[in-house]
């Protein structure tokens, strides 16, 4: 394997990153002015002269990545009358000490999101405030903007209220732990267990999620699931790539994001402001994802049509479990890609096409992404009855700067696993993999082997692929430095 010469895999990686983002057009780098800005803050947000509601005694929690530091949301539910529920989600409060032009703001306006890379994170604002000051760390009185929903029984959204407040985050919990115990198949973890009527909670949380997830899919809303490899080190050294796979605590998250984004593009669409949405177009290539379908037995409708090809995906994963991940990766390639686009007052945008949802403006991560950033702007405006801080002109630009960005910092993530992929693989010249047809355009041909979960490009033998062909491949090339896997078709 490369570097038995005693040089690190993390460091090796963490530099190929650096020059890739560079590459990319990203800055990996806080400006010396952005650093001076930093030591000049001392301490985190604090109530402003408007009312703010102190919400600290209720049984909030985070449920993140095991390792997460920056912090963007808590959550809260309280069972009601009649079988509804108040389910109430705590966005970190970012732009009272981010303020915009500054030079802290211009370094996040230039990358727009953080990049999680396998060679470490280049977060998009500076970790004293994303991990500490602006994060609803574990056991810290932060000011938060608070989304207030409740929900029917059957999951339809009955009210909603935005408001400022202060909140305690009261249990820091990582998803693989809260989902194992939700199915049954590990033991409540410490930290639930630790504050009183936090396990009912959760449950409660838990059951609306499914209500509401459950609405959304019967209305056309997409059953994907995708493999995202996570590195795995023992010290310093790469030891596995490892398939990040979905489960009911990453649902119940997603869930209440999903619906807090809805309330917030409603919330500023009824206060006549401009915002940022999250958009997912009817996808042009409906034709190719009806041929996918019909290659599997199913007939799916000449025009886009989300509940039907909901059914087909759920039909899919239960006959084959173990492809689902590749024919979901193939699917959504083939949706087209996400965009940010500014809604104006009285105007019409698309919705999102895979969440079936028409309402939806990315505002629950203002530490990871610049668009919620933008929001939380946007709402503290309305909530305040100001202006809106940014220009309309300004607004399209940035959207437009915001979707180019994001998917730079994508490519960049999947090169750096690639670069990671390649190291594991260096060793493996002329193995043969079972692997699936991900991509395949006038550029070439892109497959995905099983294990480690990553692409390489297909030489040899990709003529006539399509996207969703199962093959086998041989691997003939890795190049550490690029990212490039390269297999032929075997046999």
């Amino acid at each position: 394997m490369p570097n038995t010469d005693g040089q690190a895999h993390r460091s090796q990686l963490q530099r190929i990153a650096h020059r890739v983002m560079l590459e990319r057009g990203l800055t990996p780098d806080f400006t010396a002015a952005a650093l001076a800005e930093l030591e000049a803050i001392h301490g985190p947000a604090v109530a402003n002269s408007a009312p703010v509601r102190d919400l600290r005694n209720l049984q909030w929690c985070s449920i993140d990545n095991d390792d997460s530091r920056d912090l963007d949301q808590l959550s809260v539910a309280d069972a009601m009358a009649g079988g509804s529920v108040k389910l109430m989600v705590a966005i970190a409060e970012v732009g009272a000490l981010v303020r915009q032009g500054s030079a802290i703001d211009d370094h996040a306006r230039t990358n727009t999101t953080s990049v999680y890379t396998a060679g470490g994170i280049f977060p998009m604002l500076p970790e004293k405030l994303s991990t500490d000051l602006t994060s609803l760390g574990f056991d810290s009185d932060r000011i938060a903007i608070v989304i207030e929903m409740v929900f029917a029984g059957d999951g339809s959204l009955q009210r909603s209220d935005i408001y400022e407040a202060t909140v305690k985050n009261r249990a820091k919990l990582a998803y693989d732990g809260v989902a194992a115990w939700l199915d049954g198949a590990g033991p409540m973890p410490k930290a639930i267990g630790a504050v009183a009527g936090l396990d009912e909670n959760l449950r409660i949380q838990h059951r609306t999620a499914q209500r509401l997830r459950a609405l959304r899919h019967r209305r056309g809303a997409l059953s994907l699931q995708t493999v995202q490899a996570r590195p795995v080190f023992d010290g310093d050294v790469l030891r596995d790539l490892k398939a990040d796979e979905s489960n009911v605590a990453k649902n119940l998250i997603e869930e209440l994001m999903v619906a807090s984004n809805g309330v917030t593009a409603r919330y500023l669409e009824a206060k006549q402001f401009p915002a940022v949405r999250r958009v997912v177009r009817t996808p042009a290539r409906w034709d190719r994802i009806v041929a996918l379908a019909a290659e599997r037995g199913t007939t799916l409708p000449g025009k886009p049509d989300g509940v039907a090809l909901e059914q087909f995906l759920v039909a899919a994963m239960k006959a084959d479990p173990a492809y689902f991940p590749d024919l979901s990766l193939c699917v959504i390639k083939l949706l087209g890609r996400g965009e940010y686009v500014v809604e104006f007052p009285g105007g019409d945008t698309p919705g999102h096409f895979g969440l079936a949802v028409k309402d939806y403006a990315h505002s629950t991560a203002p530490n990871r992404r610049f668009p919620d950033l933008l929001i939380q702007r946007l709402l503290k405006a309305a909530l305040a009855g100001s202006k809106p801080p940014y220009g309309n002109d300004e607004l399209v630009a940035l959207a437009r700067h915001c979707t180019e960005q994001e998917d730079a910092a994508k490519k960049v993530e999947r090169q750096v696993v690639k670069s990671a992929a390649a190291l594991l693989l260096a060793p493996r010249i002329g193995e043969k993999f079972d692997a699936t047809v991900t991509g395949a355009n006038d550029r070439g041909t892109w497959v995905r082997i099983y294990h480690p979960p990553v692409e390489g490009k297909l030489g040899k033998g990709f003529e006539g692929r399509q996207v969703g062909d199962r093959l086998r491949v041989q691997l003939v090339h890795t190049d550490v430095e690029r990212g490039y896997i390269d297999f032929v078709r075997a046999g």
